[in-house]
């Protein structure tokens, strides 16, 4: 179905909000849980970790009943409304906790965060799953899969920019009060943003609960099926766990990084807005770099530039700790990659569904796509659990000076590690991944002549 520029807006707008949830989580969990509620770091890494366990049987099972909803609003859109509204509320209750101590204290945000993690797979994996299914064209995929990510890096620029400002505007000196106003802030933003989405974006799955024709539900057996046999599918989760971890450990730990290392948080906007420009400037420019350089050569370029930002920010915190300018250059290397990243895996995960279609015989866009929300909240907690960990063993105390052992812990969190990790993406994309070139074109020439007789039965 042809899409108008309205309906695209309608569905990439949701991205603002949904980040903006996320980035909320990502950027600023962590440390309101050790310096403000007064949580030990290991046992919030624990956590972090033991809710993906959790995650890794609830994803694909959530992706598995949006494949198999029928309504005449569609297989996804339902979902996203649904799955909005309870994790905003939760994600209220995280940031404005009950005055509780000792075990109740770390029990009632152990169940908050286990039941975040849980609402907003209700929501995000229906999100992406439409991407596909509103586009039927490579030029429109590529164009539409930028849109959503623009959206989505604006949320990440906002909070990294003006998120500690609100925090102590909306506390006026009270720093847990802050965090609680400012998620409501967020969470009102969040809804608003994705009921646009619901109300306004169409995809096939709608016109396909309104026809007459009846689609045959996928089995658990067959979901299991599709997950295995998909071997381009095994490239895209290691592409996309090695993306997410490199940006979920550096942006999980530059707010520590900027406080305790450079002694200079007022450093973190800097380099956070600097990062998100940085990040939004390569999405738009990756539909231009897609039409001139192969796949290979625009992962190369997303894999290796972070690499260099955040190495790069090390020798700053060295040399000159205090320099703006040269932490606002890190910080553009360091999300120019992350902004390609984004765009190509989008695109990735569409031509995944599609050769999954090819080569299995159905559709399941849901199934599929719900390992992109899995690995996105697994990533977060392998980071989360790094830095726990890392933190613990550096001997970290909050709200004072560190150790110099602390110090090198952070150093090499921030920037050694998701270093390391960005080129073992390269490794992985170069090893594994064959849809590009005369392979995409056979696929997607098989895909329209399935849809040329599948229109034809229908007539």
């Amino acid at each position: 179905m042809k899409q108008t520029l309205g309906r695209k807006l309608a569905f990439g707008v949701g991205g603002l909000g949904k980040d903006l949830c996320y980035a909320m989580i990502s950027t600023y969990l962590t440390i309101y849980l050790t310096d403000t509620v007064g949580l030990a770091p290991l046992f919030v890494g624990n956590l972090f970790l033991v809710a993906r366990v959790w995650d890794a049987v609830n994803d694909p099972m959530m992706g598995f009943i949006v494949d198999n909803t029928r309504t005449r609003w569609g297989k996804f859109r339902p979902w996203i409304g649904i799955g909005t509204i309870i994790n905003a509320v939760i994600l209220v209750l995280l940031f404005r906790g009950p005055d509780l101590s000792g075990f109740a204290q770390y029990a009632y945000y152990s169940v908050m965060y286990i039941l975040w993690g849980m609402t907003y797979t209700i929501l995000d994996i229906p999100y992406w799953s439409m991407l596909p299914s509103m586009s039927t064209t490579k030029e429109e995929r590529d164009s539409m899969s930028v849109i959503p990510r623009i959206f989505a890096s604006s949320a990440w620029l906002l909070i990294g920019a003006f998120g500690l400002a609100m925090i102590d505007l909306l506390g006026n000196g009270d720093e847990a009060r802050g965090y609680a106003n400012t998620a409501i802030l967020v969470a009102v933003i969040f809804v608003v943003t994705l009921m646009v989405t619901v109300i306004f974006s169409r995809d096939r799955s709608s016109m396909e609960s309104a026809s007459t024709k009846k689609t045959e539900r996928t089995s658990l057996k067959y979901a299991i099926h599709v997950i295995t046999g998909n071997d381009q599918l095994k490239v895209y989760i290691g592409v996309v766990l090695a993306y997410n971890l490199v940006v979920q450990l550096a942006g999980g730990m530059a707010l520590y990084y900027f406080k305790y290392v450079t002694m200079n948080d007022g450093l973190f906007p800097y380099f956070t807005t600097a990062a998100s420009v940085a990040e939004m400037g390569a999405l738009f420019l990756f539909p231009l770099f897609s039409r001139f350089m192969n796949k290979k050569s625009v992962f190369a370029l997303a894999s290796f530039t972070p690499a260099i930002g955040l190495l790069g920010l090390l020798a700053v915190g060295v040399v000159a700790p205090e320099n703006i300018p040269l932490t606002i250059v890190c910080g553009l290397f360091y999300k120019f990659g992350s902004g390609l990243t984004l765009g190509a895996t989008t695109v990735m995960l569409a031509d995944v569904i599609d050769y999954g279609e090819v080569t299995l015989g159905t559709r399941n866009e849901s199934i599929v796509a719900s390992f992109q929300t899995l690995l996105v909240k697994t990533a977060s907690a392998v980071a989360g659990w790094l830095i726990g960990v890392g933190l613990t063993i550096s001997g970290y105390v909050e709200n004072v000076a560190q150790t110099e052992t602390t110090i090198l812990g952070m150093r090499i969190l921030m920037g050694v590690v998701p270093s390391v990790i960005t080129v073992l993406a390269f490794v992985i994309y170069v090893g594994g991944y064959k849809l590009d070139g005369a392979t995409l074109e056979k696929v997607a020439a098989q895909l329209k002549e399935k849809r040329a007789a599948e229109s034809a039965e229908v007539k």
